[in-house]
């Protein structure tokens, strides 16, 4: 396949942000009294959307702490530390092969908009996207209005568009805009996870521009 648009997600797709994701969770887990404590195999078998659902399962009690309190102790925690994160293996030689191929390339992130335009321009990437579309909130909430709005408002083919993600979330984004999927397991889910989609699943970037080429 030779697409004309890929979609990238950002957190943990393109953002290497698992480990500091794991140790704001189990720091927020001992704040609000909660024993539960996660490894990586652990968060990546837990980890999902909504993201209400997900601090549900990892053991918050919403009653005591509600979902907007928690939700803003993990930015507080979060964004500071995020500025020490790299990209994940293999971002920047796939960013710059779906570049060579003539292709254009957007960010659909749950993150709120501000905060990803900063973190995409603080490692320098801002001159690989045509677009950059988050959330208005901190909240996390589906990414599949803000795509599906994108496709109709740019008239874009989505036969000819690749998802790039690594959550079965993103699989479902994907789907609910017709478009093509490649999931990478070095991300917030499991490969174990991910095959449940039934979408080729690469264990770094490096292997992207193959799948895409086999799609």
């Amino acid at each position: 396949m030779q697409p004309s648009l890929v979609i990238w997600d950002w957190n943990g797709t393109l953002l290497d942000d698992r480990e500091l994701c794991i140790r704001c969770l189990n720091q927020m887990l001992a704040e609000t009294g909660c024993p539960n404590r996660y490894d990586d195999d652990g968060y990546r078998e837990v980890f999902g959307f909504p993201v209400v659902d997900y601090y549900r399962r990892a053991g918050f009690d919403l009653d005591r702490y509600p979902f907007d309190q928690l939700a803003q102790r993990f930015m507080d925690l979060y964004l500071p530390a995020a500025q020490r994160c790299g990209l994940c293996p293999g971002a920047l030689s796939a960013l710059t092969a779906v570049q060579r191929i003539g292709a254009k390339q957007i960010i659909l992130s749950a993150s709120e908009l501000a905060t990803l335009r900063g973190q995409v321009a603080e490692r320098s990437l801002s001159g690989f996207f045509d677009k950059l579309l988050g959330q208005s909130d901190i909240y996390a909430h589906s990414k599949e209005e803000t795509g599906l709005a994108f496709l109709r408002q740019a008239q874009i083919d989505p036969a000819s568009t690749v998802f790039v993600g690594d959550t079965l979330h993103d699989f479902q984004v994907a789907s609910a805009m017709g478009v093509k999927c490649v999931l990478c397991a070095a991300g917030h889910h499991s490969r174990a996870r991910l095959e449940t989609a039934g979408v080729p699943v690469i264990d770094t970037l490096r292997q992207l521009p193959a799948a895409i080429q086999a799609l």
